[in-house]
């Protein structure tokens, strides 16, 4: 089993930064893809950022620019620095994480990310 542990949300004003963070726990052997997805209320969940083994990153498109996302394998964490943040990037924020050959998926708790205006 693998444990998921996100941190780095809170409340911030527009324009503002935060990073996030993630942290893999348990039976891990190999990280495959590690992604940030983010819920507004009354909305689906959606992609935000993913980040490979490899170090290749993918990013939705209207978020290019602002947010970046990176790892640090020898402590499986990955982060996503979100910058310029606009109050339509309140959500909840969730790590996911493909592993151990991308056979099995996780899901973190999630972290509340708010922006005022």
């Amino acid at each position: 089993q693998v444990q998921l542990v996100e941190s780095g949300g809170g409340l911030v004003q527009a324009g503002g930064s935060l990073r996030l963070s993630c942290v893999a726990s348990g039976s891990i052997f190999s990280m495959n893809t590690m992604r940030w997805y983010r819920q507004a209320p009354g909305k689906q969940r959606e992609f935000v950022a993913e980040i490979s083994r490899s170090g290749r990153t993918n990013y939705a498109d209207s978020l290019k620019g602002r947010f970046a996302i990176s790892r640090d394998e020898a402590k499986n964490t990955w982060y996503l620095q979100m910058n310029s943040l606009k109050p339509e990037d309140t959500a909840v924020f969730y790590c996911n994480l493909l592993c151990n050959a991308y056979t099995e998926n996780y899901w973190g708790q999630g972290t509340q990310v708010t922006v005022s205006s």
